[in-house]
């Protein structure tokens, strides 16, 4: 199998290259504008250890220049030499991969991530899970994005939540609610509901019960990563069967949206596709099947 990566970081380059190459693949690799010095050394690396170590040095390529009119080649399939293709950078890049290319993608928009906490939700739980769910990586796909606070405990849970966020050193958009709990919320617009900010930036507002929790997901998430918060079984139940997303979690934090951490070593992206990767996508995601079946003569009635 033959896979396209287009990506924006160095570090996809060297990454990419390996998990192809762990999967039985080749690769080829068209680095962003501002990477491609980088990513041309790192692919040289690349090549001349597949040649010590008696592989094929060309199973991993770089497309040579950076004229975008090379991205519509590659988007066609390379008259079908091309089985896959894996878009990492920005928006407008995402989109244009998906609306164009003639072979199957591997790719997600942006991370559009909630933070439910249900109204059965242990306030110290919550506030180390958001935390850690905004603040911890705040430029990377994985951070939430929207913290939603059940009705049911919003009396107590709402304004200790929005504080520490606030003085984590994290701007809070919210809705009327919201702006109540703290004079140094800003107010949210209708855009704040779908906006990844990728920066210290959150969208909070209350929600009537798990119903509408759900239905905000559904309507505004990217089907990513959405995390609920609660002690009752029943309640992470339904959320973890109704929200549609790759990576749906209880009581654990959006940041563990991760190839890493889900065991599968380097990822080469999440996919939000519900076809073939769904999740992470590693090594096992990376490989297709084939059958070979052995017989003596067998013939079918």
């Amino acid at each position: 199998m033959i896979g396209i990566v287009f990506e924006s970081r160095p570090n996809v380059t060297a990454d990419a290259a390996a998990l192809c190459v762990m999967s039985g693949n080749a690769a080829i690799l068209r680095a962003g504008s501002e990477t491609f010095r980088t990513a041309s050394a790192i692919a040289e690396a690349v090549a001349s250890g597949l040649a010590e170590a008696g592989l094929p040095a060309d199973a991993v390529q770089l497309v040579p220049t950076r004229d975008r009119a090379a991205v519509g080649a590659m988007l066609a399939g390379l008259d079908v030499a091309v089985d896959v293709i894996v878009p990492r950078g920005g928006r407008s890049l995402v989109e244009r991969v998906q609306r164009e290319a003639r072979v199957p993608v591997f790719a997600h928009l942006e991370g559009m991530n909630h933070v439910y906490v249900h109204a059965a939700a242990d306030l110290g739980m919550a506030r180390a899970v958001l935390l850690n769910s905004k603040m911890r990586r705040t430029s990377t796909c994985p951070a939430a994005e929207t913290l939603l606070v059940d009705r049911g405990c919003a009396a107590t849970h709402l304004a200790p939540l929005v504080a520490a966020l606030l003085d984590a050193g994290c701007a809070v958009r919210g809705d009327a609610d919201t702006e109540a709990a703290d004079p140094r919320v800003e107010p949210a617009t209708e855009a704040d509901w779908s906006t990844e900010y990728l920066d210290a930036i959150i969208a909070c507002r209350v929600v009537a019960d798990l119903d509408e929790a759900i239905g905000h997901v559904g309507r505004y998430g990217s089907h990513h990563t959405d995390t609920i918060v609660t002690a009752d079984g029943a309640a992470a139940a339904r959320f973890l069967a109704e929200v549609d997303s790759a990576i749906v979690l209880h009581n654990a934090s959006t940041q563990f949206a991760d190839g890493g951490e889900f065991g599968f070593g380097a990822e080469i992206g999440i996919a939000t596709g519900r076809m073939h990767a769904r999740g992470p996508v590693g090594v096992e995601q990376l490989t297709s099947f084939k059958y070979r079946v052995h017989g003596t003569g067998q013939v079918r009635p």
